[in-house]
Formats: C-alpha cells, sequence, structure tokens
C-alpha cells in the first residue's frame, strides 16, 4: 500500500511543476503594462505633409472610455478633433488640416489588465 501512494505522489510531481509553470508565466504576462508598440506617423520622424490622423498602436487591448490622445501643434493648440477611436489594441485620432512644424502627441491609456500607462512623443512636418 506504502508503496503504490509513493508511485502516485512520483507521477504527480512533474504534472504539478508543469502547471505552476504555466501559471507563473500566465501571470507574468497578465501583469505587464501596456506600453506604445508603434505609430503612425512614427515616433521622431518627419513626414513631407500633415497626416489626418494618428494612430497607435499598443502591447495589450486598451479600454475605450478610459484611454485619450491628444495632439499639439508648435504653438500649443489642440489640433485633433476630439474622441479617439479605439479598436483592440489601436487607437486613432483625426487632425484639423495643418502646417509645417513639429506636433506633439501625448497618450493615456487603460489596459484591459486595468494598468493605466501614458507617454508622448513629437513627429515633424516639413523639411
Amino acid at each position: 500500500m506504502a508503496i503504490e501512494s509513493t508511485m502516485r505522489t512520483t507521477r504527480r510531481a512533474p504534472l504539478a511543476g508543469l502547471i505552476a509553470l504555466l501559471l507563473l508565466l500566465a501571470t507574468g504576462e497578465a501583469t505587464a503594462h501596456t506600453v506604445l508598440d508603434r505609430a503612425e506617423p512614427r515616433v521622431g520622424d518627419t513626414v513631407a505633409m500633415a497626416p489626418r490622423e494618428v494612430t497607435l498602436w499598443f502591447t495589450q487591448k486598451l479600454e475605450a472610455a478610459f484611454s485619450s490622445i491628444t495632439v499639439t501643434n508648435a504653438a500649443g493648440q489642440r489640433v485633433d478633433t476630439g474622441k479617439p477611436r479605439v479598436s483592440g489594441n489601436q487607437m486613432s485620432v483625426s487632425l484639423r488640416p495643418g502646417g509645417a512644424g513639429t506636433y506633439h502627441v501625448a497618450w493615456r491609456v487603460l489596459s484591459v489588465d486595468t494598468h493605466r500607462t501614458e507617454g508622448s512623443f513629437s513627429f515633424h512636418v516639413g523639411q
């Protein structure tokens, strides 16, 4: 009887270790904060003409009601048209027609794992 019990415990040990490893990996992924993956126009890029919109992609899905993006021109005036559009891990905002100069993009997002992050970057229009 004692030998049979030991054999069952020995067979379960690798399975328990595998389950613990999978839980650790899943928890590490779930607790990571979302970060900006890429943007269009690209961070720090120079474009020939003012874009019609700015689009940001993040590493996690976003909560639309708690995510925002603002775009200002070199004079500090807002040139975005208002509420951003959020779909999954992507957020876009339309821009009013603008001229040459440096544009500043500021974003705040709440990912579906309830972590809030924010950041900013600039891009330049013109030569």
